[in-house]
C-alpha cells in the first residue's frame, strides 16, 4: 500500500465536518422501579435477559446498571435491595427470533417488555421535546451565523415509529403525530425568543412552523372511506417501495439548498441503504435508540459532508462545518462507541504502533535519491521506543510518549534524525483519539474592548488589515526543464507483483491462531493485455498543461518505457510531480499590490463577527484582543500562554477565520498579530505563523507554498514606519531573537 486515506485522516484534514454531541442525560430519576430490556439469550438451554436497572451501589448512590436475570428472579434483590423494586419479578422470557420478550410481573399487574422497551421510565415525550427543543436551537443559531454567508441550514430527526410523526384519521385526512405537533410548538416559542428576532421578521409563525418541517418515508397509495391518501409505515431500506421513496428523496436535493425553498427540518425513520445526506444538515437529532454500531455510523455519516453555498460553492473549514448530533448518551459513551465502530470497519488500531509504521518514511538511499526507509529499518525505530518506554510489547502507546509528544522533547537514534518531524507525525495520530467535541461546552468569545480600541491595537491593525491582489509570473520554459529533471528523477514504478506468504494454523479452544513463517521473494505478473490509456488526455486533465508540454516531459525525462511497465502507477506519478512543480513555480513567481487605501479588514470586524470555541481549547487572555484564545494545537496554546507571561509582549490577537490572504493554493488564515516593545523602547510589530519547524523541507508543500505567499502579501504592506513583519516562529522566544538588519523598524 502506497497510500490511504481513512477516516482519521478525512478527520484531520477536515474534509469532512467536525462532529460534536449534545448529550440529552437525565440526572436523578430513579424514583421508580425502573426497567429496560436490553437482549435475550439461550446458551446451552439456559434463557436469560440482560436488563438496565437502577441499582443501589456501595457507595451509597443509585447508578443505572446491566444485570443478567432468568425466569422468575427477584428484580428487588438484582437492584441491590431497593424498596422501589419490591414484588417485581422476571418471568417468562421468549428468545425466539422476531418474538422476542420478557414478562414483568409487578405488584398489581403484569406487562411484555419487547427489546428496548422500558417501565418506569421517565416520560420520553418529555425527553424527546426537550431533545427537539434543542435541535431547533442549534438550528437557529447556526442560521444567524452561516445564512449572512449564502448557507441554507438543514436539519435532520430520526424517529423511531412513521405514526409518531405523520398519520391519517378514519376520514383520510393528515393528522400531526406527537413529534411533528411538539416540533410546531417549541419552533413557534423559540421564533419568538429576542435572539433569533431578526430570522423571523414579516413571518407568519402558524404557516412557517407547518412550512420548515416534513417527512421522507416510503408511501403506498391506500383508499380511506372515500379518498385516495398517502399513507406511511415503517421501513427497513430494503423492499421495492424503498426504491420509490430513493427517487424521492433524491430528486429534489439541489432545490432544497434554495434559500427559496422553506422546508429545513427533515423527519425520516431509518438510515436506509444509502440513505439520505446532503451536505448543509448541521443537525441529527436521534429520537430513535441508535441500537448498533452501523447504524450509529450511518446516522451521523447523513451529515458529514462539506456544506456549500448558495452558488453550490464547496465551503471549509471547522469554524463553519460543524456538526452536532443530538442524543441521548454521553458524549464520552458516543465517542467512545464510534471509535470502536471505526476500529472494527477500517482496521484502524487506536493507540498502538505496529512495527512496519514507519516503513513509508522518506530518507536517502545510498544512490542519494529520496527512497522509503523499508520494513527493516522501522523495526529498528520501534524497538527503540520500546525501549525507551514509549510503547510496551504490544505496541501501546505509552503517557510519557504523548508527554514528550507534547513538550516536543521526542529524541530518536541519530540515524534517524533527519526523518524526526516525519515520525514525530505518524506518532501524534496514533498517540491520540478522535476528538468529539461537547456541545454544552461550546461558548461565546468576547472582545477585550479595553485592547481593542486602545492606542497599541489600532497601530498594529493598521499595519496589517489592507487586502491585496496577486499576478503570478513564470517563465514557461523553465517550469517545463524543471519538470522533466523532477520526473527524471522521481521514484521508480515496478510491474505488478505477487509475493506469497505462508503462515501455521494453530486450532485449539482459543481459536484460530496464524502465525506466519516464510515470506517468499516478489513474483513480477505478465500483464500482456493491458489496454494503454490515452496518456496525453489523462495528463491534460490532471494538470491543465498542453497536449504539446506533456509530450515534451515525458520524452524528455526519458522514461515513456515505464508507461508501459505500470500505465496507472505512471499516469499518477507524473500528475504528482508535474502539479507539484507547478505550485512551486506559481509560488516563486508571485506578485503581491495593495488594492486600496478604502479596501482593508475593519477593526469593527472583531466585534460584529461571531467567534465560539470549547473550553477545552480555549485560555484566558489579558493581552489579547479576546477574552479568551482559541486554539487548535498543543504548540498554539504554549505559543498563547508564553505571549500572556513575557512583559515584552504588548498585544496581540489570534487571527480569526475571516482574515484570509488570497493565494492562487485557496485562501491562507495567518496564526497571529503580535506587537512587542524591545528594552529601549522600540515597537516591533509582527505577523506569525506557528509551526512545530522552522525548515521548509518539514512542511507539506501548499503548507510551504501558502507561507511563501504570507511573506510575500505583507512585503506589499511595508508602508511608512515599522511596517509590520512577517515570520515563522514556534516559540515567543523565536519571535524576541527576530531582529531585522536592513534597520526599516523606526520608534512606534
Amino acid at each position: 500500500m502506497v497510500f490511504k486515506l481513512d477516516a482519521v485522516d478525512a478527520y484531520e484534514r477536515k474534509l469532512v465536518k467536525q462532529i460534536e454531541v449534545a448529550a440529552a442525560s437525565v440526572e436523578g430519576g430513579h424514583n421508580k422501579a425502573y426497567i429496560r430490556l436490553l437482549s435475550v439469550s439461550n446458551k446451552k438451554g439456559v434463557i436469560t435477559a440482560k436488563v438496565e436497572l437502577d441499582k443501589l451501589m456501595q457507595t451509597g448512590k443509585v447508578e443505572r446498571q446491566i444485570e443478567t436475570v432468568q425466569d422468575g428472579n427477584n428484580l428487588e434483590m438484582s437492584a441491590g435491595g431497593r424498596a422501589v423494586y419490591a414484588d417485581c419479578r422476571a418471568g417468562e422470557i421468549r428468545v425466539a427470533k422476531g418474538e422476542e420478550f420478557m414478562e414483568l410481573r409487578y405488584p398489581g399487574g403484569e406487562q411484555y417488555l419487547h427489546l428496548g422497551e422500558a417501565y418506569g421510565d421517565v416520560d420520553a415525550l418529555a425527553v424527546q421535546r426537550q431533545m427537539i427543543h434543542r435541535t431547533i436551537k442549534e438550528h437557529l443559531d447556526k442560521e444567524k451565523r452561516l445564512r449572512p454567508q449564502g448557507i441554507k441550514v438543514l436539519s435532520l430527526f430520526f424517529i423511531d415509529a412513521v405514526e409518531k410523526y405523520r398519520r391519517y384519521d378514519a376520514e383520510g385526512n393528515k393528522v400531526n403525530g406527537d413529534y411533528a405537533r411538539i416540533f410546531e410548538e417549541e419552533y413557534r416559542r423559540l421564533a419568538k425568543h429576542p435572539d433569533y428576532q431578526s430570522l423571523f421578521k414579516e413571518v407568519n409563525l402558524t404557516t412557517a412552523a407547518e412550512d420548515v418541517h416534513n417527512g421522507y418515508f416510503s408511501i403506498d397509495k391506500k383508499k380511506v372511506g372515500s379518498k385516495t391518501v398517502e399513507v406511511f409505515k415503517d421501513t427497513k431500506g430494503t423492499t421495492q417501495a424503498d426504491d420509490d421513496t430513493y427517487s424521492l428523496i433524491m430528486r429534489d436535493k439541489e432545490k432544497l439548498l434554495s434559500f427559496d425553498t422553506p422546508l429545513k427540518f427533515i423527519f425520516s425513520h431509518s438510515a436506509l441503504r444509502e440513505g439520505w445526506d446532503n451536505p448543509n444538515v448541521f443537525q441529527i437529532c436521534a429520537l430513535r435508540e441508535m441500537a448498533s454500531e452501523q447504524q450509529r455510523r450511518q446516522t451521523i455519516g447523513r451529515g458529514l459532508r462539506l456544506c456549500v453555498n448558495q452558488n453550490g460553492e464547496r465551503l471549509r473549514g471547522f469554524e463553519i462545518n460543524t456538526l452536532t448530533v443530538i442524543a441521548t448518551e454521553s458524549y464520552e459513551q458516543f465517542a467512545e462507541k464510534l471509535q470502536k465502530e471505526i476500529e472494527d470497519e477500517t482496521g484502524i488500531r487506536f493507540g498502538i504502533v505496529e512495527t512496519h509504521q514507519f516503513a513509508g518514511v522518506t530518507a536517502t538511499g545510498v544512490d542519494g535519491q529520496p527512497a522509503p526507509l523499508g520494513f527493516e529499518q522501522s523495526k529498528v525505530l520501534w524497538e527503540h521506543l520500546r525501549v525507551a518506554g514509549f510503547v510496551n510489547a504490544q505496541g501501546k502507546v505509552q503517557d510519557t510518549l504523548r508527554q514528550n509528544l507534547k513538550d516536543g522533547t521526542l529524541t530518536i537514534p541519530e540515524p534517524f534524525s533527519a526523518q524526526l518531524p516525519q515520525v514525530k507525525e505518524i506518532l501524534r495520530k496514533l498517540a491520540g483519539r478522535l476528538e468529539i467535541k461537547n456541545a454544552d461546552e461550546r461558548r461565546q468569545v468576547k472582545s477585550h474592548q479595553a485592547v481593542l480600541q486602545g492606542a497599541d491595537f489600532m497601530a498594529l491593525w493598521d499595519r496589517i488589515k489592507h487586502k491585496t491582489t496577486y499576478r503570478v509570473q513564470f517563465d514557461n520554459e523553465a517550469l517545463l526543464v524543471t519538470c522533466i529533471k523532477a520526473f527524471a528523477a522521481a521514484s521508480p514504478i515496478a510491474k505488478t507483483r505477487l509475493q506469497w506468504r505462508k503462515a501455521d494454523l494453530a486450532i485449539g479452544r482459543s481459536g484460530v491462531d496464524a502465525k506466519e513463517t516464510a515470506t517468499s521473494a516478489p513474483v513480477t505478473l505478465d500483464e500482456g493485455d493491458i489496454e494503454l490509456p490515452d496518456i496525453l488526455t489523462d495528463l491534460q486533465d490532471k494538470t491543465q498543461l498542453t497536449r504539446r508540454s506533456i509530450h515534451r516531459i515525458l520524452v524528455e525525462s526519458g522514461r515513456l518505457d515505464d508507461f508501459k511497465r505500470n500505465p496507472q502507477q505512471f499516469i499518477e506519478l507524473a500528475a504528482e510531480t508535474i502539479n507539484r512543480t507547478k505550485r512551486m513555480a506559481i509560488v516563486d513567481g508571485i506578485k503581491y499590490q495593495r488594492i486600496g487605501a478604502d479596501d482593508y479588514y475593519a477593526q469593527q470586524l472583531f466585534e460584529t463577527e461571531e467567534l465560539s470555541g470549547y473550553l477545552k481549547s480555549m485560555i484566558d487572555a489579558n493581552k489579547s484582543v479576546h477574552e479568551q484564545v482559541i486554539y487548535q494545537s498543543d504548540i498554539e496554546r504554549t505559543f498563547a500562554e508564553q505571549l500572556e507571561k513575557n512583559e515584552a509582549i504588548k498585544v496581540y490577537a489570534k487571527l480569526p477565520g475571516w482574515f484570509t490572504v488570497p493565494t492562487p493554493l485557496g485562501p491562507y488564515n495567518p496564526d497571529w498579530a503580535v506587537l512587542v516593545q524591545a528594552d529601549d523602547g522600540e515597537r516591533l510589530y509582527f505577523v506569525v505563523e506557528t509551526k512545530s519547524s522552522l525548515y521548509t523541507d518539514d512542511l507539506r508543500d501548499k503548507e510551504s507554498a501558502k507561507i511563501e505567499c504570507g511573506k510575500a502579501h505583507f512585503n506589499a504592506l511595508k508602508v511608512g514606519e515599522s511596517p509590520a513583519e512577517y515570520i515563522v516562529a514556534r516559540t515567543v522566544d523565536d519571535v524576541l531573537s527576530y531582529t531585522h538588519t536592513e534597520g526599516n523598524y523606526g520608534k512606534g
